[in-house]
């Protein structure tokens, strides 16, 4: 098992990175929320989780240990594979999904692009005494992505919720809605999430 992957960040973009190791690039699937955290600087270290399939072996990597964990039990409940626990990491921030489960709001879960009542539910259910036990985290410090151009925003926001599962013309139209009303100084993390959020 791949543990973490500490190395020179070759590439990133909101839903991937390539991490190249001793000439090694690994390609890590990765949350909004560890884009965000993510320095743009040589080196770079995310905690790893490898998820194995029949046709794929896929890498999944966390600037924090608390979102693995949060991944690791999400990805524990049936029904909840790591494609959804992704999206959900990228939708709410490890603090506010532990908030959701304590307080058992479904609604707050269900929102996220995918998730239906009964998985929000299941979800609450089988994480709820988890996380009372082990206590709900800290909010995190809101780290921004980069303020960039209107039209090079736009584009790698459109191409991340593509890549999430989003039709171009659903995309196309959260993104536009999210602009109207944050305007274009907005940052591509904030942009990308609530475009996620705007589709409920």
């Amino acid at each position: 098992m791949i543990t973490y992957l500490k190395g020179k960040l070759a590439y990133k973009d909101p839903t991937h990175v390539i991490i190249d190791v001793h000439g090694i690039g690994y390609e890590v699937k990765i949350s909004l929320n560890t884009f965000g955290k993510i320095e743009d600087k040589e080196e770079i270290m995310l905690h790893t989780y490898l998820h194995i399939k029949e046709d794929a072996h896929t890498l999944y990597g966390f600037k924090e240990a608390s979102e693995k964990k949060a991944f690791l039990n999400l990805i524990s409940i049936s029904g909840v594979g790591a494609s959804t626990g992704l999206m959900i990491l990228s939708s709410l921030t490890v603090p506010e999904l532990e908030q959701a489960i304590g307080a058992g709001d479904h609604p707050t879960i269900q929102r996220v692009k995918g998730i239906g009542a009964k998985t929000a539910q299941r979800i609450v259910l089988e994480l709820k005494d988890k996380i009372i036990k082990d206590g709900i985290s800290a909010p995190e410090g809101g780290a921004q992505g980069f303020v960039q151009n209107s039209n090079k925003l736009k584009q790698e926001a459109l191409q991340a919720l593509i890549t999430l599962g989003f039709t171009k013309a659903q995309a196309e139209k959260n993104i536009m809605t999210v602009l109207k009303k944050s305007g274009p100084d907005v940052s591509l993390e904030a942009l990308i999430k609530a475009s996620l959020k705007s589709s409920s």
